[in-house]
């Protein structure tokens, strides 16, 4: 094929179950609301009681071929996403007789549909929330990616389903907070754990799940469920060679198919293992001078890392940087972005970070978003510790690798974060009728004690993972960019939630497997701190915004927060907390 089309998008639809006609300026103006997540061109399906709407980013071919929404055989499908082995199933669907009027994936996904029905959700390797109508059937047929990459939000009563790539069209049609979600917010720093948003009735569609939609009928099942291997496993030299050659050519692969685009490609680089390993990669497969971009401040600056690999590689590096008045001026144009309250100022890094690669003129970044829930995170280490006490044993190579170097983070950060809960506890700043309507429901948060897979597994599929993609995807596509994440790639999920997990603790599989790959004192570290933000100083020095943000009139959060107990104890509150009541108030006042 000569050229292929692929795009970023947003999508929206409004299906009428009174079979009433559909307004056209009604879907108009709630594919404007999208209009960041693809500035190239728009389009609209409006047929009797259905109606369908599309914004596109085009990553490589502007013609035509690529408008959306594109109708086959009877069939119109409104698409977000990348399928990355379109391909090799286009060549699978051409030899059953399927005849291709364009070179897109979502051409492919039509006749996939056509051919396979939801198994065909099974063969997509990629990214994805798209909406197919069937003009036959009078049916609509909804699914999201494996693990929510593509965000899917909907509300649904007896009159009417709509649907969108995020809240904000949505919001035309109900605009309540759901206090409940409130609550877990305040208490737990809890989101994404479930199919409600913060927004009354506006829900998601769920990762690994597909609806049918048919007269007044809703259908939601799943059709992926991630398996995971329980056992803590014995360690050998041997099997961690072998698990490591696969794991490193199930991820080569995954960059692989992640760079078809003939639109210049960028790389996240924080200076850790996962972002250096996509960077080396792509270094070493494309053999190109890629651009990369970075965000330093001060107290977080990883620029000594991210420059071991600047040194190696052929790469043209940018860096970003923010003072304290910059991020307050710049947060409510990120929570406006985010539609939801968010867990911490690390978000805004990233947002600055996309905000350099788009002033750079790009499209496409590739990101290591992800292998933090393959393998874990320091403050997990206890789930390992207790399995490994229950089966009464310590493999060797934990003894002398991981013992030393990630129980020193676990200890500390253990006993901060218990003192931290007892202080936030003894104050009590929630307002006394909403916590007594809310009760906190115990275990949604909770990761498994006792088994370190299980606490992976939880975090991959019930809050973690999911949080983090919405950030990603809110953060880049109000930039106009398109984020890949090689780790996500399903066979490497499967791959590596199948092994035993002593082979994963300390991400001990990945950094054996990226020797050579990656410099050495980027390979070894053991203090990596992903996107971080001087938060703690930031809030510090904002301390008369904050302060006259609690005394504003115009108060907004006065249901959930005593704000006058708030500022009485301004300077006793943990930061995090203090952090998740300045979000609400600001929240409260965009929403």
């Amino acid at each position: 094929m000569a050229f292929c089309v692929i795009q970023m998008c947003g999508i929206a639809g409004v299906y009428n179950l009174k079979k009433q006609k559909v307004d056209y300026s009604l879907v108009a103006k709630m594919v404007g609301l999208l209009a960041h997540r693809g500035p190239d061109d728009e389009g609209f399906f409006i047929k009797e009681n259905i109606g369908l709407g599309h914004r596109r980013l085009s990553i490589i071919d502007l013609s035509e071929r690529g408008h959306q929404p594109m109708e086959r055989e009877g069939l119109v499908i409104v698409y977000n996403g990348e399928i990355y082995n379109y391909i090799e199933l286009r060549k699978e669907l051409e030899e059953k007789g399927y005849v291709f009027s364009s070179a897109t994936d979502t051409e492919v996904i039509l006749f996939a549909f056509k051919e396979w029905g939801k198994d065909c959700l099974k063969k997509f390797n990629g990214m994805w929330a798209f909406a197919i109508w069937n003009k036959e059937k009078k049916e609509l047929f909804c699914s999201r990616d494996r693990y929510g990459i593509k965000p899917f939000y909907y509300y649904y009563n007896d009159n009417v389903f709509l649907f969108a790539s995020e809240i904000k069209p949505l919001l035309l049609f109900k605009k309540e907070p759901d206090k409940k979600s409130i609550y877990h917010y305040l208490t737990a720093e809890l989101a994404d754990f479930s199919e409600n948003t913060f927004f009354k009735d506006i829900k998601q569609l769920e990762p690994g799940r597909y609806l049918i939609l048919k007269d007044s009928t809703l259908k939601i099942d799943k059709y992926y469920e991630l398996g995971f291997n329980r056992s803590l496993g014995s360690f050998s030299e041997k099997k961690l060679r072998q698990y490591s050659e696969t794991f490193l050519g199930l991820l080569e692969d995954s960059v692989k198919l992640r760079l078809r685009s003939d639109v210049e490609i960028g790389s996240c680089l924080s200076g850790g293992l996962d972002s250096s390993a996509i960077v080396c990669l792509i270094d070493k497969l494309k053999k190109i001078k890629q651009k990369t971009f970075s965000f330093y401040a001060e107290a977080v600056d990883e620029r000594e890392y991210i420059q071991e690999i600047v040194r190696e590689k052929d790469i043209n590096f940018f860096y970003v940087s923010s003072s304290a008045q910059e991020f307050w001026k710049d947060l409510e144009k990120v929570v406006f972005c985010q539609e939801e309250p968010f867990k911490s100022s690390g978000i805004y890094a990233q947002y600055k970070v996309m905000k350099l690669a788009k002033k750079n003129n790009i499209k496409v970044l590739l990101d290591g978003q992800g292998a933090d829930e393959l393998f874990g995170y320091p403050e997990q280490i206890g789930s390992f510790l207790n399995q490994s006490i229950l089966h009464a044993r310590f493999p060797l190579k934990f003894n002398k690798t991981i013992l030393s170097n990630y129980l020193r983070f676990f200890l500390p950060k253990s006993a901060v974060f218990y003192l931290r809960k007892k202080k936030i506890k003894g104050l009590n700043f929630l307002n006394f009728s909403f916590e007594k309507e809310y009760k906190y429901e115990e275990g949604i948060s909770r990761f498994s004690r006792i088994n370190y897979q299980q606490a992976l597994f939880e975090g991959i599929t019930k809050s973690g993972l999911r949080r983090l993609l919405k950030y990603e995807d809110r953060n880049s596509m109000a930039n106009s960019i398109e984020s890949r994440l090689p780790f996500l790639d399903y066979r490497l999920v499967d791959f590596v939630f199948s092994l035993p997990a002593v082979y994963k603790i300390g991400k001990l599989l990945q950094r054996e497997a990226l020797k050579s790959l990656i410099p050495e004192k980027v390979r070894t570290r053991k203090d990596k701190m992903g996107f971080a933000t001087p938060e703690e100083n930031w809030l510090k020095e904002n301390k008369e915004n904050i302060t006259n943000l609690f005394k504003s009139s115009d108060f907004k959060s006065e249901e959930y927060i005593e704000n006058k107990k708030v500022l009485k104890n301004i300077e006793k509150i943990n930061l995090s907390e203090l952090w998740r009541f300045i979000n609400l108030e600001l929240w409260l006042r965009k929403f």
